[in-house]
């Protein structure tokens, strides 16, 4: 049996990317040794799923990004160019990449090394540090694409392209390799040799098809089995009351006008809304303030068990992370994103464009859009019928065992 490090920056989402905590329980359950390793935050999360946990002092992922300047008050190209760079300061830092491939080396030289390290797509320590140890890289939850030419990129990107292209030339001397986990060219990522995994279909990405690279393996997802038994407040709601969900994941929590607005709209059309806020500090005065602004019915959670909730849901109202779009998806639930930050624009523009649902901005939220929105898709058929085929096409890929069996292959 192969042993394996997953390493994740310390955010519970990014244990998810669709399947990547998945994955491990798969590999762990057909007898590999796993090991999960981040900071100290993540270590109860893990526990609660029964993955080995190690603690590393840093991972090289900044968070939380230093506090943003107001933008309204500086030139929209200046505005621009901020916003990039703290984008590619949170994982690409040179002192703390540095940190975190010193703790995994250090970590390496107590324990020994893995067979291979499983990583979260955009944590750089685990890039290098698998080239300092010539062990395979393999990515979960993004896929391997081309570069694009430079070209066609603003002059803003191209800037900053140079700037990540020598953070990481001079990464890669400071620890004497190549730099074989990070794709040449314009806008340089991470890109594993071997394979990323990705908890999608094809589909999914058309439009980028012609970018991607033989290593991306689509494994597509079902629904997770359940752990424990369901919660006694969703027993103690009637099995024929529809639901549907409002969450933020576990980082944009404190948009509490989202939650409400949501909250609104779907008691508008029947439904009984559940909404998750997360475990991040919200003052009681905020809070009680929402609950005042809820409709009666509401449930109002930190957190809530997909595995028992989704399949009794019509609808997911949503922010677009990764994990929370592909469970939706695995549930062929019809959703509506409302992206807040990095990613979720591209899962919002998906979502749309496979006809699951609508990508709305925080300005249409604003404007009321939301109470319009869920109308007009729960009144659409065609959307429900959709998100069903699409819950059936990821469901024929395998899922997170397909994906526990390419990583195996990699290993041999």
């Amino acid at each position: 049996m192969a042993k394996y490090w997953f390493i994740s920056a310390p955010l519970y989402s990014h244990t998810d990317w669709g399947g990547f905590l998945g994955t491990a329980q798969a590999l762990q359950e057909r007898g590999h040794q796993i090991l999960w390793i981040s900071e100290a935050p993540l270590a109860p999360a893990l526990a609660r799923h029964g993955i080995p946990f190690q603690t590393i002092d840093q991972t090289g992922w900044l968070w939380p990004p230093p506090p943003q300047p107001d933008l309204t008050a500086i030139p929209p190209q200046e505005a621009v160019k901020l916003r990039y760079t703290r984008a590619l300061d949170t994982w690409l830092s040179e002192d703390l990449v540095a940190a975190g491939v010193e703790a995994l080396l250090q970590l390496a030289r107590e324990i020994g090394s893995p067979d291979a390290i499983v990583s979260d797509p955009f944590l750089s320590a685990s890039a290098i540090a698998a080239d300092v140890l010539d062990l395979p890289l393999i990515i979960c939850g993004w896929p391997a694409q081309r570069s694009l030419d430079e070209d066609v990129l603003f002059p803003v990107q191209r800037d900053l392209s140079s700037d990540s292209q020598q953070r990481i030339a001079r990464l890669c001397v400071k620890f004497g390799v190549s730099g074989r986990n990070f794709s040449r060219g314009s806008a340089p990522a991470i890109r594993s040799e071997a394979i990323h995994i990705v908890y999608f279909t094809p589909d999914w990405y058309q439009a980028e098809l012609e970018l991607m690279l033989p290593q991306t393996q689509f494994v597509g997802g079902c629904p997770l089995n359940p752990e424990e038994p369901p919660p006694q407040w969703l027993l103690d709601i009637p099995a024929e009351k529809p639901l549907g969900l409002v969450t933020l994941g576990t980082i944009f929590t404190g948009d509490l006008g989202f939650y409400s607005w949501s909250a609104q709209a779907l008691a508008s059309a029947g439904m009984i809304p559940v909404l998750t806020l997360g475990w991040n500090p919200i003052a009681p005065e905020k809070k009680a303030e929402l609950k005042r602004a809820l409709p009666a019915g509401s449930r109002l959670l930190n957190w809530a068990p997909y595995e028992h909730l989704l399949p009794r849901c019509q609808i997911v109202i949503h922010h677009g992370g990764m994990g929370t779009t592909q469970r939706a998806v695995v549930h062929g639930l019809r959703q509506i994103v409302v992206p807040h930050a990095a990613d979720q624009r591209i899962q919002a523009r998906r979502v749309a464009e496979a006809k699951v649902g609508l990508h709305l901005t925080a300005h249409d939220v604003r404007q009321g859009q939301l109470r319009d929105g869920v109308k007009a898709i729960l009144d659409a058929d065609w959307v429900a019928e959709n998100a069903l085929k699409l819950a059936r096409e990821m469901a024929a890929l395998g899922g997170v065992e397909r994906a526990a069996e390419l990583v195996e292959g990699v290993v041999g």
